[in-house]
């Protein structure tokens, strides 16, 4: 008995999405580019690069494997990794060598640099947005970091570095990093003031920058970041760099 059905074909469906330049295919937002006199041609390389083939079934394929917690290694060593699919590292390779993490910082694109790293991120996010967590949250630290100015100058380079390094070692013995987050609680809501984690300062050995976090987090993102800002409850900072604001 037949059916009538083509069997090796089909019919009435849109072809394959892919091989397109995102950017110059979004007129709305070529124009504001142009408007904000950013580079249309690297911009339209990005557009590019997110758009292709490959690029896109990266994302379907970090998508399909989601990140797998390895308690103990074969031999029952404890090593508590989060083990990503290759195709989730080379979507962040992809996006910091783009630099969406830290061009804005670093000084590489005099012209609208915040605009510029907003196009690109949009044209990210196309592609695959899961990854873009730790790209974003080391874009914002360094905001966050220009309060403490000796510590930024420590990691400075190593964040704004596009050389993504996955590699579980100690931060100053890679070529890149990423930054992580520690934010949301339980009650967590819209009032961040309502955190009840605390950061109690514990030693003046160098000059009482160093506090003891108690707490908890509902969510820490990402795991394979390689330092975290962690929003606690602390004492006013003159009194907490003090001294007397230390345990006897």
């Amino acid at each position: 008995m037949t059916t009538g059905f083509l069997e090796d074909a089909s019919f009435n469906q849109s072809p394959p999405f892919g091989g397109i330049d995102l950017f110059s295919a979004d007129k709305p937002l070529s124009d504001a580019a142009a408007r904000y006199g950013l580079d249309l041609k690297a911009l339209s390389d990005c557009g590019k690069d997110y758009g292709s083939a490959a690029t896109l079934d990266l994302g379907r394929v970090a998508n399909e494997n989601p990140p797998k917690l390895r308690l103990v290694d074969g031999r029952g060593n404890r090593v508590d990794y989060v083990e990503f699919h290759p195709a989730y590292h080379a979507l962040m390779a992809k996006s910091t060598g783009w630099g969406i993490h830290a061009s804005a910082h670093d000084g590489s694109e005099p012209a609208g640099p915040m605009a510029s790293r907003a196009v690109r991120l949009y044209l990210a996010t196309q592609a695959e947005s899961g990854h873009l967590c730790p790209i974003t949250m080391t874009h914002a630290c360094i905001g966050a970091l220009k309060s403490e100015p000796e510590l930024l100058k420590k990691w400075q380079a190593k964040i704004t570095s596009r050389t993504y390094d996955p590699r579980p070692m100690p931060w100053w013995e890679k070529t890149g990093v990423t930054l992580g987050m520690g934010m949301t609680e339980r009650q967590g809501g819209t009032d961040v003031r309502a955190n009840i984690t605390q950061a109690a300062p514990v030693s003046s050995k160098n000059g009482g920058d160093h506090v003891e976090i108690s707490g908890h987090k509902w969510f820490m993102s990402a795991p394979m970041c390689d330092a975290f800002l962690v929003l606690a409850q602390a004492p006013r900072w003159p009194d907490l760099l003090s001294d007397a604001a230390l345990p006897p």
